[in-house]
């Protein structure tokens, strides 16, 4: 199978129509070898708790979100083995938040990633620890990959392709 030159706008195109990710308004904001940014518009009425607080299950379910997409940038499709969330600084008022997530580990059969989750003042909010088990490889995605000459946010891919979101 021939592998795809641009595999930030491949792995856009393959979250298309994603029900998860776009019911929940997840956005998928940058795509790099072993890296990515995903992000959520909080709203107080669909995500805070009774204390006037976003939900501990948001934030942990937009931390997993980004974690399909990290596997998928290496060529990875990965299921979540353990996930250890730390909630350093509550997320009390709307606005964008998002996470960032690195590899720190890719072996054969296991992808540790650990990610940091940034409230809408980019201040740490949160790191996440995960073990992924990698079930199989995209064939067509190759492990290691170079960002020259490819677009790797997505303000840049929706520019390119006349897309018109905010």
């Amino acid at each position: 199978m021939e592998q795809v030159k641009n595999v930030p706008e491949y792995i856009w195109e393959m979250y298309k129509g994603n029900y998860f990710m776009e019911g929940f308004g997840i956005s998928i904001d940058e795509i790099h070898n072993g890296s990515a940014v995903v992000s959520l518009e909080i709203d107080p009425l669909k995500h805070f708790n009774h204390r006037g607080v976003c939900h501990g299950g948001v934030l942990i379910a937009l931390a997993d979100a980004v974690l399909g997409v990290t596997g998928a940038s290496v060529g990875a499709k990965v299921a979540t083995l353990s996930t250890a969330m730390n909630f350093i600084r509550p997320i009390t008022k709307p606005g964008r938040i998002y996470v960032r997530s690195q590899i720190t580990h890719h072996g054969r059969t296991t992808i540790t990633m650990d990610s940091c989750l940034y409230d809408n003042d980019d201040k740490l909010a949160g790191t996440v620890t995960n073990v992924m088990f990698v079930l199989e490889r995209f064939q067509e995605i190759p492990a290691v990959w170079s960002e020259d000459n490819v677009i790797t946010t997505k303000k840049e891919w929706e520019k390119k392709n006349g897309i018109c979101n905010q």
